[in-house]
């Protein structure tokens, strides 16, 4: 069993640290979850997070305002130490102390790099100060807290998947490729030759990649709410 930690940096709990939870673990507004947040753009039961074979993973009960990691909306997600939790007005930050500095050392960067934690008008006065003691004074929204889904590399392929599993995995990954492959093939640089030059595609071809994205989003819901009929749904 992973102990969860999540400690609240924003919202009327700021300061509260959530130590040691076992999974699994719901967020809400109502006072029977495991956290309660007190924000009316939190929903009574927002999102819950889980363990699978050592992985954390936050899953958001089709919450009226969503979930957000490190400023991107999610359904569902792995949480990684150093994430930015963001549920109504509060955000939470995941991992303990060990766990974040352990991850940062994995990485090679200092543990600042995983909390940007800076408001946009004091980002200079920070960038000037090698001193731990400059804060910023600003509200922690998911506007300023906006890191990559995936700074440490791309995901690791799932494991211990049946054979029918890994076929169907195979066929949604092929055909992600082939749409890009068609993207990529079909594009050509301008004729300028300066480093701001674009690559230009023809239309339809960018139109194929949004139609890719679409179904990208109604996968992810599905994989995230898998008894939600998506016509019903619509």
């Amino acid at each position: 069993m992973v102990p969860v930690t999540l400690s609240v940096i924003e919202g009327l709990e700021r300061g509260h640290t959530f130590d040691g939870l076992n999974p699994p673990i719901t967020i809400g507004r109502e006072e029977d979850n495991d956290i309660e947040l007190n924000d009316e753009r939190v929903s009574r039961v927002h999102a819950k997070i889980q363990e699978d074979r050592g992985q954390v993973i936050l899953t958001d009960l089709n919450s009226t305002n969503g979930s957000r990691v490190n400023g991107h909306s999610v359904q569902l997600r792995v949480l990684r130490p150093g994430d930015h939790l963001q549920i109504g007005r509060c955000t939470l930050l995941y991992g303990s102390d060990h766990q974040i500095a352990e991850r940062a050392r994995i990485m090679g960067v200092c543990v600042a790099a995983l909390s940007p934690l800076k408001h946009p008008k004091q980002n200079s006065r920070a960038a000037d100060s090698s001193s731990s003691d400059v804060k910023a004074e600003a509200d922690v929204t998911g506007e300023h807290l906006h890191l990559p889904l995936f700074p440490d590399g791309p995901p690791p392929v799932p494991e211990q998947l049946n054979v029918g599993q890994a076929a169907r995995l195979a066929d949604v990954l092929t055909y992600i490729h082939e749409r890009l492959s068609d993207l990529t093939f079909n594009g050509h640089e301008s004729d300028e030759s300066v480093p701001e030059s674009l690559i230009e595609v023809p239309w339809d071809r960018w139109q194929n990649t949004l139609f890719l994205q679409r179904d990208l989003s109604v996968w992810l819901k599905q994989i995230a709410s898998p008894d939600v009929d998506p016509a019903e749904d619509a």
